[in-house]
């Protein structure tokens, strides 16, 4: 009676790291015991160079099954994770890579001299102002006007009365140089954009021959608020405050209401105020009253001062007209 030979485990089912026949089902393997038909069991590490080349042969020859194939999956498997991991743009249609355009360079800021000074010691000296809409400057005219009005409420038509100036929203700085020319001692500037302070600002404080009697402060005009006694110490209110913010980017009933509440306004305070149309401007600012409410196209100028300016203004606008 032949005996039959037992069946051989596939070593495909033993310690592979790749099993490529697991999703085949197999019947039940049984492992009897025969002395003169030993089991044949290979096993697969990873160390080295992994199999020897003599067990490579006896499996390819037995079961047509390459070892090496185990080495080629993981280093695939390992490939694709690292694709999937780095952080690559992503690629549409065709393997083609978007790329996002790249950002167009800022043309470098410029100057021009198209102000002056209208008045005072530095009459008809020039000043530095930006090309573009960056920093909008008052108007000539409309400076002209107002500095008319704050001389004639003083009761000196000829200059202003002496006294400390807080330029807000300086720029160019042209309205606080105007009051430097016409007799003021000292001016604060506040200006934020620290170009405009370095090629334009200072520039223009340096050729007047103004810088030693100017104080320039890089902050937004409502941080100075805030911290106004750490800015100008305890020296009191500002005989002058003049205020040309640009017209989109501020609230005018705010700003008014945070300036009216400062200690740097005091009873003797002139405000002067640039501001636009479809603007309500309210009649009084904290104790000080309204002046003067004048347009020029879309601009237009209110000027708030102490209760006392008005009959001053009054008697001199009587006495220029007797004269006239």
């Amino acid at each position: 009676m032949a005996v039959s030979s037992p069946p051989i485990l596939s070593p495909l089912l033993l310690n592979t790291k790749t099993n490529l026949f697991s999703s085949f089902p197999s019947p039940p393997l049984t492992f009897p015991s025969t002395p003169t038909n030993p089991l044949l069991v290979f096993s697969y590490t990873k160390q080295g160079n992994g199999l020897a080349s003599e067990d490579k042969k006896i499996l390819l020859e037995r079961y047509g099954y390459d070892i090496d194939a185990d080495e080629y999956f993981s280093q695939s498997s390992s490939k694709s994770k690292r694709r999937k991991d780095s952080k690559e743009p992503p690629r549409t249609g065709r393997g083609k890579q978007v790329q996002e355009p790249p950002e167009e360079p800022k043309p470098p800021r410029t100057t021009h001299k198209l102000l002056q000074v209208l008045g005072g010691t530095a009459r008809r000296k020039k000043l530095l102002s930006p090309k573009g809409m960056d920093v909008r400057p008052m108007m000539e005219v409309v400076k002209g006007a107002a500095f008319d009005i704050l001389q004639a409420a003083g009761g000196c038509p000829a200059s202003l009365r002496p006294g400390r100036w807080l330029d807000l929203y300086s720029g160019t700085g042209s309205v606080g140089i105007e009051a430097l020319s016409r007799g003021c001692s000292q001016v604060h500037f506040v200006e934020m954009d620290p170009w405009v302070i370095s090629d334009v600002l200072r520039p223009n404080l340096e050729c007047t021959g103004f810088l030693d009697v100017s104080v320039i402060h890089t902050v937004r005009v409502e941080k100075f608020f805030e911290r106004a006694e750490q800015f100008v110490g305890n020296n009191g209110p500002f005989d002058y405050i003049s205020v040309t913010p640009p017209y989109t980017q501020v609230d005018y009933g705010v700003l008014m209401r945070q300036i009216s509440e400062s200690s740097l306004v005091g009873e003797d305070t002139f405000i002067v105020v640039e501001y636009p149309l479809k603007t309500d401007m309210l009649d009084s600012c904290g104790c000080l009253v309204k002046l003067t409410d004048r347009r020029f196209g879309r601009t237009l100028l209110a000027i708030y001062g102490p209760t006392w300016a008005q009959k001053k203004r009054r008697s001199s606008q009587t006495r220029i007209t007797q004269l006239q």
